[in-house]
């Protein structure tokens, strides 16, 4: 997984935007085990206690759940994995809709410019 952790904001926040955007892309299948904490802020290059920070937050949420003997699992609740994806889906829309409109683009140029590159992506499938 690619962290592309930026040292200018909380690192915690951005742990668990990517772990649960890894959950709702499913690279982390429903009820698959996550690897230890250690692990991941290891492979993040982070703090263990960072990393822990990130995974209760994401038990919290309800995304992973904790077993004493068996680790931390992805949950298997399909809504709650649903609902984080369409959280991200809109989040990322958003991002997009703020640098479009800090380059001076107004919504109904936005829309057009979106419906072009769509277009365009079924004229390569096809």
């Amino acid at each position: 997984m690619k962290w592309n952790i930026d040292e200018s904001l909380p690192i915690w926040p951005q742990l668990y935007s990517r772990l649960s955007a890894g959950i709702a892309a499913r690279r982390f299948p429903p009820g698959s085990r996550l690897p230890s904490v250690r692990e991941l802020a290891a492979d993040a290059g982070v703090n263990p206690n960072t990393m822990q920070r990130a995974l209760t937050e994401l038990e919290m949420k309800g995304l992973i759940v904790t077993n004493r003997t068996a680790g931390r699992n992805v949950c298997m609740d399909q809504m709650i994995i649903n609902a984080v994806r369409q959280e991200e889906a809109e989040r990322k829309i958003g991002n997009m809709l703020k640098s479009m409109e800090e380059l001076g683009y107004r919504d109904e140029e936005i829309r057009r410019m979106i419906e072009d590159v769509l277009q365009d992506r079924r004229g390569e499938e096809g």
